[in-house]
């Protein structure tokens, strides 16, 4: 497929097979090394279940190459969910496969969406925005926390880390006029954290919480939802950002973007997100050591 795609575009780029992920090490002086042994037919800029069986092997030998510690980390790229339910696929999303693989409950595998100026970790995910105050509670809040800041003092080399908490409603709640979730569950979860020695601080309104002078006081903000998360990270950080899964014993970075099928084929993809997850990755790799 890669040698397909260059070839199309015109790109002289040697592709050197390899059998084994360690003979990548002498083999990338000579051109990118591609793992023999995985083939299938696939169609640019559609959802196929070829295709399907090729992201699926791809992420399953990837996997157990990180677990097995042959590969310091994984780099996922996006896949085409539909496609891969209609081959039996039976998880919502990459994240919930790593987290079953590597033996966790999916609620200990955190997304954090991080670029250059900022990290978001949204505390509710895909869910509709109306049932995101029934899912709120102190112990979601001080859970996801706890694992944010082993993550950033693990894998980003952050010894201290400080942490914002988003505040659900507008302005805070303006003291309960406009909600209560501020008082009765945000608040005491950053007390909670901060009896254990956590630098969390907040809850910061949403419409302050990403200014540039707020930014500069804090490593990651935990956002109430998932938009009030990743609008700041796309608006911000554009090509460049990378979604990261903390939580796991394994390293894990993708690019903050889908498939793109109406421009595969077509050269048009900008790969700055992907080469992003790829750096990303290798610097967690050495923060661990």
């Amino acid at each position: 497929m890669l040698g397909h795609v260059a070839e199309m575009l015109g790109i002289d780029f040697p592709l050197v097979p390899i059998a084994e992920p360690d003979e990548a090490l002498f083999a990338s002086a000579a051109g990118l090394p591609v793992m023999a042994g995985l083939d299938a037919a696939w169609t640019p800029g559609a959802a196929t279940r070829d295709g399907a069986r090729l992201a699926l092997a791809s992420l399953q030998w990837a996997t157990r190459f990180t677990l097995s510690g042959i590969t310091s980390g994984l780099v996922t790229a996006p896949v085409a969910k539909s496609a891969l339910a209609a081959i039996g696929w039976d998880y919502p999303g990459q994240t919930e496969f790593l987290a079953d693989a590597c033996g966790q409950p999916y609620r200990d595998a955190v997304m954090m969406l991080a670029g250059p100026s900022l990290r978001t970790v949204p505390l509710t995910v895909h869910m509709a925005l109306a049932e995101v105050p029934a899912a709120l509670t102190s112990e979601l809040i001080m859970h996801k926390a706890r694992i944010v800041a082993a993550g950033l003092a693990r894998d980003c080399g952050i010894a201290a880390p400080r942490l914002a908490i988003a505040a659900l409603n507008p302005h805070a709640g303006e003291g309960g006029k406009f909600g209560d979730e501020e008082t009765r569950i945000i608040a005491p979860a950053i007390a909670a954290l901060r009896a254990e020695g956590i630098d969390a601080f907040g809850p910061v309104p949403g419409d302050a919480l990403f200014t540039p002078r707020m930014r500069a006081t804090y490593d990651a903000a935990l956002a109430m939802y998932h938009d009030q998360a990743l609008i700041p990270i796309k608006a911000l950080e554009v090509d460049e950002g990378v979604n990261v899964t903390l939580g796991l014993p394994i390293i894990r970075t993708s690019p903050d973007h889908g498939t793109g099928f109406d421009i595969a084929g077509k050269g048009l993809a900008d790969p700055g997100a992907m080469a992003a997850a790829i750096v990303m990755a290798a610097e967690m790799a050495a923060a661990r050591g």
